[in-house]
Parts: structure tokens; C-alpha cells; sequence
């Protein structure tokens, strides 16, 4: 069943792209960091204090993955689907015993792949984090600068802004923009407090959505992050964002530019961002646990070159 997402128009206010500039060079940290830092942008914040202090939140151990299954199906928000194959089914004569292998491949770019965008994914302007020219260092063979290998494993506090469960909802509606004031009413309702180094993932409830009503084309409609939230969001120093959708809202409401919080996060604050997560079943136990922070666990690929990686994210609670 294929759901056409209500029209909607609170993806606004809309912002001029002179608005927009304007608001890029002010949550914008290019030279922060070394240069042999800088490829990590954000995820320098993490420190080994964080992993423990985030260890420390664990109670009940309760582990919540937030992977999508493998997704080989093409449907509207699945155009690029992932292959996986088997390669080897054990009956090649050879001594025993015997094998089975599969192929697994993605273009996870896309709406279908759980992933992180490493800083090499986005530039703005013609520029990657920090100033530097995408065609000098993104080509063919892939990224010399901020590519996911230089991330490696984070481990750091979570915070899920379930914003459905803030507003006594199931989810909220293709369109629907999350802005600061609900960042802050998000904070005081779950009773949580976002800071240095936290990663942040937006809960809009888009696969109890899917499950209820059908699949449909996020590109083209989906619940997220206005770029006024991002000034907060800069101003606690948070090292990650992630969301169950990409964390724009869409249609964007900034003309003439189709992922503007990937703009800001990515290129202006050296911030990956985590997409497509299933967060469902962590609303459930957060809401179980009366508590919406966690330990996070995030281990990319370790892909040099990579712009991103597909991933399971883990929270422990």
C-alpha cells in the first residue's frame, strides 16, 4: 500500500538563501580543529571521559539495535536496493566441510540503508568542512579528506527527542518541521539535558508510519529538523545527529536548496549525521525505562576513501 503523506505546510517558515548563508557562517566551526584533526570534525569532542560517563547511564543492560534489515526490495523509498546474493551454496568439491558465502552490496545513500554521513558526503558551496574544496580532494578513487575511516567507533551518551511521545502522538505528519522551541520542549518533557558531545537522534515515528499506512517517497515529504534548530544544537556542541528519517525536513523550506540541515550539520559544524535509523523499538524501551538517555555505540566501516558507511547503531540502556 503506497500512502501519498498529507500536504502539509509546516515545514515553514520559509528562508531565503541570503537567510541561510547567513545562518551557515554563524553556526560554522572551519578552523577549530587541526588539520590533521579536522576530517573528524565533531567526533573530536568525544573524549574517553564521555565513553565512561556514558557507560555510567547503563542500568539494565537492555540493548537496542537500530539497524533497518537489509532492504533488496525497490519501492518508493527503496530506488537504489541493496543486493545481497549467495555466492557460494557448498557444493563445490573440495575437502569438507563444506561452505556457504553471500555477496552483499549498496548505493546506501539513500532512504533504504541505516548510514552514517562521514564529512566527505556534503559541501556547500563547492566547499567540504573546513574550508577545503570538494574537487580537490573528493574524486573517482573517493575522499582524501573527511572520509569515514577517519571517524572510527563512537561511544559517547545518546539523547532520543521522541518527539511523538512529547506531543501525545503517533507520529508526526510527512512535512512537519521540529524547531528549537521543541528541541527545549522535548528537553524539559523526557528530562533530558543535551550537551558537549552528545549525539542527538529525532524520533518523528516515520516507520510506524510506513507500518500503518505504506511506504512513500521521503525525498519528497518527511518530518525534521528546521534549520532554526541548528543554532541550538550548535550552541550545546553535540558531535552526532541522527533521525529515523535524514533529519531535513521536506520540502525543504530553504528555496533552491533540498538538504539544508545536511549543509549545516555536515559542512558548516563538522557533524555526520546518522540515517534512516529504526527507532521504534528504542521509544519503547526509553518509555519503559523512563529514561531517553542511553549509551550509544556507533562502528562504521572502517572504508578509506568512504563518504559514509551503512551501520547498526546500539543503544544500551
Amino acid at each position: 500500500m503506497n500512502s501519498s503523506p498529507h500536504a502539509s505546510p509546516d515545514n515553514g517558515p520559509a528562508v531565503t538563501r541570503a537567510e541561510f548563508d547567513a545562518l551557515f557562517e554563524r553556526v560554522r566551526s572551519w578552523g577549530r580543529w587541526s588539520p590533521e584533526e579536522a576530517d573528524r570534525g565533531a567526533w573530536n569532542l568525544v573524549t574517553p571521559g564521555h565513553a565512561r560517563r556514558a557507560a555510567a547511564l547503563v542500568r539494565t543492560g537492555t540493548t537496542v539495535p537500530m539497524g533497518l534489515p537489509w532492504n533488496t526490495v525497490s519501492g518508493p523509498d527503496n530506488g537504489r536496493p541493496a543486493l545481497h546474493y549467495m555466492s557460494d551454496l557448498g557444493d563445490v568439491e573440495a575437502p569438507e566441510p563444506s561452505c556457504h558465502k553471500d555477496f552483499i552490496a549498496a548505493d546506501y545513500h539513500g532512504k533504504g540503508v541505516s548510514h552514517l554521513d562521514a564529512l566527505s558526503h556534503i559541501a556547500y558551496r563547492g566547499r567540504l568542512f573546513d574550508g577545503r574544496t570538494a574537487r580537490d580532494v573528493v574524486d573517482a578513487g573517493g575522499a582524501r579528506f573527511g572520509a569515514v575511516s577517519a571517524l572510527g567507533p563512537l561511544v559517547t551518551k545518546g539523547v532520543l527527542l521522541d518527539l511523538p511521545a512529547v506531543l501525545g502522538t503517533d507520529w508526526l505528519e510527512p512535512g512537519q518541521a521540529v524547531h528549537a522551541g521543541d528541541v527545549l520542549t522535548a528537553e524539559k518533557a523526557l528530562g533530558v539535558s543535551i550537551g558537549h558531545g552528545d549525539a542527538v537522534l529525532l524520533r518523528s515515528g516515520h516507520f510506524r508510519r510506513r507500518a500503518a499506512l505504506g511506504a512513500w517517497n521521503p525525498d519528497t515529504a518527511s518530518a525534521g529538523f528546521h534549520v532554526d534548530a541548528m543554532p541550538l544544537l550548535a550552541e550545546r556542541e553535540i558531535a552526532l545527529l541522527g533521525a529515523d528519517g535524514d533529519s531535513d525536513v521536506r520540502p525543504s523550506p530553504v528555496a533552491g536548496l533540498h538538504s539544508p540541515v545536511h549543509a549545516l550539520a555536515i559542512t558548516a559544524m563538522g557533524v555526520p549525521l546518522l540515517d534512516n535509523l529504526d527507532l521504534e523499538k528504542l521509544s519503547g524501551a526509553c518509555a519503559q525505562a523512563g529514561r531517553y538517555e542511553f549509551l550509544l555505540v556507533v562502528t562504521p566501516l572502517n572504508i578509506p576513501g568512504g563518504t559514509g558507511s551503512p551501520v547498526n547503531p546500539v543503544a544500551v540502556l
